[in-house]
C-alpha cells in the first residue's frame, strides 16, 4: 500500500476490518498433530492483527467452521468470521453440487450458527448462484434470515457484473468474493463495479500459483523492496482499490507471517504501474 491508502475497510458500512484477511480453507481439520498445528495458525493470525477470516460450509462440510470455533471462541470483539453456504455435500452416486433451494440454504445457515457457536453470522456469502432456482428465491431466503437476526450482512461469490446488478435489486450486497490476482484478472469488471458501489471485494486465490516464476518485473520489484513475489502480489492487490480485501490462506505459521507482513509493503507509483502492465495469464 502507499502511505495514504487505508489499512481498514468497513464491510456493509458497519464492520471494520483490517484489509488483509486470512482464508481458512487450507487448514487441516482431521485429528492429531495436523489439527493442533491448524489451531495454532488460526490463533497466530489473530495475534498478528487479522480481523477478517474466511471460511465456508464447503470446507470440510462444516469441519472448518468447527475448527475455527475450537481455536478462537470466544471470539475477540473485532474479529469477523465470514462463511458461505449453497453447496450440497456429495451423496453417492451424486457428487457435490450447487444448491440454492430455500430450505437447504436455511438449514446450512443454522448449521453454521451452531458450528461457529454464534447467534448471528455477521457476513454470510452465497457460495455460488444456483442456476436452477430463481435468484429472488435464493437471496430472498437470506434476506428473511437477515430480518430474523440470523445474518448480519449478505455477500456473493463468483458472480458476473450482471448477476451483481440483479442481486442488488433484491438485497444490499455487502461483499463479493471472486477469483482475482495479479496474473488472473478475469473479474476486473466485477471489481470495478464493487469499487464504484463501495462493496467489499474479497479476491480468493489472491496469489497466483505461478507468481514466483512469472515475470522478471515481479522479481525486480520484490528485490527492490526486499520482499517475496507473493508479498508483492498482495501489496499490488491492496494498492489496486481500497475495497479489495485479500484473504490469502496457508497452513503454515511462517507463511502466514510472510503474508501478513505484505500489508506493510509500500509500492511506489512506478512500481505499481510496472506490475499493473504485466499481462495476465
Amino acid at each position: 500500500m502507499s502511505d495514504n491508502e487505508p489499512s481498514e475497510f468497513r464491510i456493509g458500512g458497519e464492520i471494520g476490518v483490517q484489509r488483509l484477511g486470512f482464508g481458512a480453507m487450507q487448514l487441516p481439520t482431521g485429528p492429531g498433530p495436523a489439527r493442533e498445528a491448524a489451531i495454532a495458525v488460526a490463533r497466530r493470525a489473530v495475534e498478528l492483527g487479522v480481523t477478517l477470516i474466511d471460511t465456508a460450509h464447503l470446507y470440510g462440510w462444516g469441519a472448518n467452521e468447527e475448527l475455527l470455533a475450537e481455536a478462537l471462541y470466544p471470539y475477540p470483539d473485532d474479529l469477523l468470521i465470514a462463511t458461505k453456504v449453497g453447496v450440497a455435500p456429495p451423496n453417492p452416486p451424486h457428487e457435490a453440487a450447487i444448491c440454492g433451494r430455500p430450505d437447504f440454504l436455511r438449514d446450512q445457515v443454522e448449521q453454521g450458527l451452531r458450528r461457529l457457536r454464534v447467534e448471528r453470522l455477521q457476513l454470510l456469502q452465497l457460495h455460488r448462484i444456483d442456476p436452477t432456482v430463481p435468484l429472488a428465491d435464493q437471496l430472498g431466503t437470506l434476506r428473511e434470515l437477515q430480518a430474523e437476526g440470523r445474518i448480519g450482512h449478505i455477500g456473493l461469490s463468483e458472480v458476473t457484473v450482471a448477476e451483481l446488478e440483479e442481486a442488488r435489486q433484491i438485497i444490499d450486497v455487502a461483499s463479493v468474493q471472486n477469483r482475482y490476482n495479479l496474473l488472473d484478472r478475469e473479474h476486473e469488471a466485477v471489481l470495478d463495479a464493487c469499487a464504484a458501489a463501495g462493496i467489499a471485494f474479497l479476491p480468493w486465490r489472491p496469489v497466483h500459483p505461478a507468481v514466483s516464476a512469472a515475470t522478471s518485473e515481479i522479481a525486480a520489484v520484490a528485490a527492490e523492496l526486499g520482499a517475496t513475489a507473493a508479498q508483492v502480489s498482495l501489496a499490488w492487490l491492496l494498492h489496486r482499490s481500497p475495497v479489495v480485501l485479500p484473504i490469502p490462506g496457508t497452513g503454515s505459521i511462517s507463511h502466514l507471517e510472510e503474508n501478513v507482513a505484505a500489508a506493510r509493503l509500500r509500492l511506489s507509483g512506478d512500481q505499481w504501474r510496472r506490475l499493473d502492465r504485466i499481462q495476465p495469464r
